[in-house]
């Protein structure tokens, strides 16, 4: 579900309560955001529809993989109408054991591999977190297979999420033990399933994130969506095909770095510096890619977008600087 900074924007059609879902509207923008800054500089044309089209598509999928979700149905051409449930933060409130139709409050982030980017290998520079705690018995080469996929924990409702144990997330999203595994067994079921979709279309799935909701029936359901660029991570041939294009170019300028700062200081979000625009060069080929992946990824030609072998060459273009600034 969106945060307040969110690049998607969210209409409430019917409330929810205690004990009945309403139903809600996303409409994707062609905003982005990396590194919890919020909304970007720049926006990449085209970047809403195509997540939004994989988005459904991919509910769709997962539905018949069956997983449950909160997908109503798909409004062109870029909005997702779904089941609505609440939120309640537990920085505010405790949520009641047992209680139904509620967000939890976690993002479950799912590794296969370890691509070039990725937050884990910096957490493990930095002794945030250790292998022994990750289960690992050594430090995995750059994209080289996980023996099984590796789950983490992270806060959802936070100003800045943050990794927590599986113990802190069981008792701030009031999950018990069948909950907390039906969380864990959902989010391996759509790993599958979008791993295996993936390498039908020539892509390799390194990692994602999902989040679940706790319905009015007591089920746990993927909520949000799945399975697109901006919450996972695709490669061909090596090279990121998605949001990660944006994060290593704010990465290599210490964009992390400042919006941890900012927020570690208590500066107000409206004081934070606004990040230069994308170089010039940028934007067109990377709208490029969002339509070339949407339409190999749901075989729909709706903009007669480059392949995506021909993508691959750009990207890689634009990763190793080597375009016009």
């Amino acid at each position: 579900m969106p945060k307040r900074f969110s690049t998607k924007n969210l209409t409430v059609v019917e409330e929810p309560t205690a004990t009945r879902s309403g139903v809600g509207v996303f409409e994707f923008t062609d905003d982005y955001s990396v590194f919890h800054f919020g909304k970007m500089p720049d926006v990449i044309p085209g970047k809403g529809e195509a997540i939004c089209r994989m988005a459904a598509f991919n509910f769709r999928m997962l539905e018949e993989a069956g997983v449950p979700t909160h997908f109503r149905r798909f409004i062109a051409p870029n909005k997702i109408e779904f089941t609505l449930v609440r939120v309640l933060n537990p920085e505010h409130q405790s949520i009641p054991p047992g209680d139904r139709n509620y967000l939890v409050p976690l993002q479950v982030v799912f590794r296969n591999s370890l691509p070039p980017g990725n937050s884990l290998q910096r957490r493990l520079a930095s002794g945030v977190t250790t292998l022994a705690a990750l289960g690992l018995d050594r430090l995995p080469a750059d994209g080289e297979p996980l023996a099984e996929p590796l789950i983490e924990f992270t806060t959802k409702l936070e100003e800045i999420d943050r990794f927590v144990s599986a113990e802190e997330a069981q008792r701030l999203a009031a999950l018990d033990d069948a909950r907390l595994a039906e969380v864990r067994r959902n989010t391996l079921l759509i790993d599958e399933v979008i791993t295996a979709h993936a390498r039908s279309v020539g892509l390799e799935h390194a990692d994602g994130k999902v989040e679940h909701g706790v319905d009015e029936d007591g089920r746990i359901i993927l909520v949000d969506n799945a399975g697109t660029p901006d919450e996972n991570r695709l490669t061909m041939h090596g090279v990121h095909i998605g949001k990660q294009v944006m994060r290593d170019h704010y990465l290599a300028r210490d964009l992390e770095a400042q919006v941890q700062r900012y927020a570690a200081e208590g500066l107000p979000r409206s004081r934070w510096p606004r990040p230069e625009p994308l170089p010039i060069g940028f934007v067109a080929p990377i709208s490029d890619m969002y339509r070339s992946l949407c339409e190999a990824w749901t075989g729909e030609r709706l903009w007669g977008a480059p392949a995506l072998e021909d993508v691959v060459a750009t990207v890689r273009l634009l990763s190793t600087e080597a375009v016009s600034w």
